[in-house]
């Protein structure tokens, strides 16, 4: 087989960017015929358009236990975490400027915490984790009840590693500190149950197999939210947002909610069998929960191996996998997740699995895999240590 070709490929490089539901695709091409015009027009195809979109808030909505008017949509699921983070702080900026974030929080959470709390005088605080990637919960208990904090943010669960958080945990004690807390749900909707446990939610419609284009942001009612931007007519997504995209998300996600309780044991099963057959080769490290976690994915790091040569060789042998951080792979530096878990960096591989990805494709990669790490290591002149 050539590198390139994709007839026998197994591509499990899924988070963040899954191939489309068939009914996302279904979806967007009726929204195209029917949502194409501006949804803030007065003619009878803008209505139609506003209807369509406005079926899609309700659709989410009611997916994430919240009321229509609490969802909007933006341009991407990172744009819903700035507009989250930022306005929530410059909304609470009397009540002080700080922003308590978890150590394992995307990039794009943690970017933006430290902005706005620079911004304002404060500053941005990270609560440790264990080697599972779970944050310390008495930490975090005491850094919400400092005073000062304008914002809390804690992701459901971990991309990279699949680690879920005590998110309903660290929402009680957020309100008894009388702090809102932003829960990223951008890698776990659509594959898991978010509680209602949060005050603003941000999710990622790619992650469950819908166009990219178009992010979720969720407010309580409850929650200030100031527009840090210029004056726009719609603040969260400036210039608008794309009608069949958020309407194929709507639909893609009703799809994978009604099958998702055969989804997470097809797929726990799938990633169970790569934790144990991983764990057979030499000098490897497999990380995250082994059991409180994601159904859909695994990370594990090799000793005296590049982790890109890795990726490489693997891509040559048919198999499609990620490495470095979930949210800066571009980079391949090192993971600023498993660096604040205190485990093995360099040499890592991280999987996610799709609807679409099957026992054969697991076979794939299982096969390759010894032989793609030993040939790396060979090349690096470590074989034998």
């Amino acid at each position: 087989m050539s590198e390139g070709s994709t007839s026998e490929r197994a591509h499990l490089d899924n988070g963040g960017r899954a191939p489309w539901h068939p009914l996302a695709r279904q979806a967007f091409l009726q929204a195209i015929d029917d949502g194409w015009a501006d949804p803030r027009r007065l003619h009878s195809e803008g209505r139609r358009a506003a209807r369509l979109l406005d079926g899609a808030r309700e659709a989410v909505a009611a997916e994430i236990g919240a009321r229509t008017e609490e969802v909007r949509f933006t341009a991407t699921h990172t744009t819903a975490l700035h507009h989250a983070v930022l306005g929530s702080a410059a909304a609470r900026a009397r009540v002080g400027a700080d922003v308590v974030v978890g150590g394992t929080e995307r990039a794009a959470v943690l970017h933006a915490a430290a902005g706005a709390a620079a911004a304002r005088g404060g500053t941005r605080r990270v609560v440790p984790v264990d080697r599972a990637g779970r944050v310390d919960l008495d930490e975090l208990r005491s850094a919400v009840g400092a005073p000062g904090v304008a914002l809390a943010a804690l992701q459901h669960a971990n991309g990279e590693v699949g680690t879920r958080q005590p998110v309903v945990e660290a929402h009680e004690a957020a309100r008894a500190a009388g702090v809102p807390l932003l829960v990223d749900a951008g890698a776990s909707l659509g594959h898991d149950v978010v509680p209602g446990a949060w005050d603003l939610l941000a999710a990622d419609p790619a992650d469950w197999g819908s166009p990219a284009g178009v992010g979720v942001l969720a407010a309580r009612q409850r929650v200030r939210l100031a527009a840090t931007g210029p004056e726009e007519a719609d603040p969260w997504a400036p210039g608008g947002v794309s009608v069949p995209a958020a309407f194929a998300a709507a639909v893609a996600l009703q799809a994978v909610a009604a099958d998702r309780s055969a989804e997470d044991a097809r797929r726990r099963a799938l990633t169970d069998r790569v934790r144990a057959e991983v764990a057979r080769i030499p000098d490897v490290e497999v990380v995250g929960d082994p059991d409180d976690r994601l159904p859909h994915v695994v990370t594990f790091s090799f000793l005296y191996v590049d982790g890109e040569a890795l990726v490489t060789e693997l891509d040559r042998a048919g198999v499609a996998v990620g490495s470095g951080s979930a949210c800066t792979a571009s980079t391949l530096e090192p993971s600023h997740v498993l660096a604040a878990m205190g485990v093995l960096t360099h040499g890592n591989v991280r999987i996610a699995l799709d609807r679409s990805t099957t026992e054969g494709h697991v076979d794939r990669l299982l096969a390759v895999l010894p032989g793609a790490v030993a040939r790396v290591r060979d090349l690096l002149g470590v074989t034998g240590l």
